[in-house]
This record gives structure tokens, sequence and C-alpha cells, in this order.
């Protein structure tokens, strides 16, 4: 799970720092406090609060995704004082449409790393050792 989790945090800052070069010229932590910050706080936020990494299921990433993404653009809006208007609107939905791509795309080259259950192995490693120094 945290794979996937460091995964998708990957792809929103991916989204934000294609955004940064697209339409700033460049990536700076300005930018990404402005702009990944919001997005991947409240991504993370509705994940914990829907279970979508300790449950999984292809759900529970679809409903992380159409109420974080939205609710992150409004965030970011509130914050910088922009209006809610169709410029923010727009803003939606490209951000919906990319942020659902590059997750994607990052989960797709996750499950491809694990054809031969490698990560899973490695994550059943991890939890055993934390097990382990739980009980010492």
């Amino acid at each position: 799970m945290r794979a996937r989790a460091a995964a998708d945090g990957a792809a929103l800052l991916l989204f934000a720092c294609v955004g940064l070069v697209s339409h700033r010229g460049g990536v700076s932590a300005t930018g990404l406090a402005r702009d990944a910050l919001p997005l991947v706080a409240c991504w993370f936020a509705v994940a914990a609060a829907l279970g979508t990494y300790r449950r999984g299921g292809p759900w529970r990433l679809v409903a992380t995704w159409a109420v974080a993404v939205p609710l992150a653009v409004l965030v970011r809006a509130l914050a910088l004082g922009h209006a809610l208007d169709g410029g923010e609107a727009a803003f939606v939905a490209v951000s919906l449409a990319f942020t659902l791509l590059f997750v994607l795309a990052l989960r797709l080259a996750l499950t491809r790393l694990d054809v031969r259950g490698q990560l899973h192995q490695h994550e059943q490693r991890e939890q055993d050792r934390h097990e382990d120094a739980g009980v010492r």
C-alpha cells in the first residue's frame, strides 16, 4: 500500500511540475507550495478518510480523485484570492483529466514493476520488520 501512496504522490507532484513548467517557465519551491501542496494535502486527507490505502480498490481511488482534486482547486483558489468563475471551472476540468492520467500511468508502471511480486515481497518484509521491532 505504501508503494501505491508513493506513486500517487509522485503523480500529483509530476502534474504540478508540468503545470509550473508550462505556465511559469520552471519549478520553484514557492510554485510547488502554491500548486502542489493543496493538491497533495487534499488527496491524502480524502484518501485517509476513505481508506484508499488501507482497504484499496478501484472505487476508493476514483472517489479519492473525484473529491480531492476539485477540493484542492477550491482550496488553492481561495488561498490565492481567485474568483470562483469559469477560469477555475476550466482548471478543475484540466486538473481532473491530467491528475487521473498521471495517477493511472504511475499505477500502471508500478504494476508492471510488480509483475514478479517483488514489490509485495518487499512490503511484506518491511511489515515483518516493523512487527518484529514492536515485539522487542
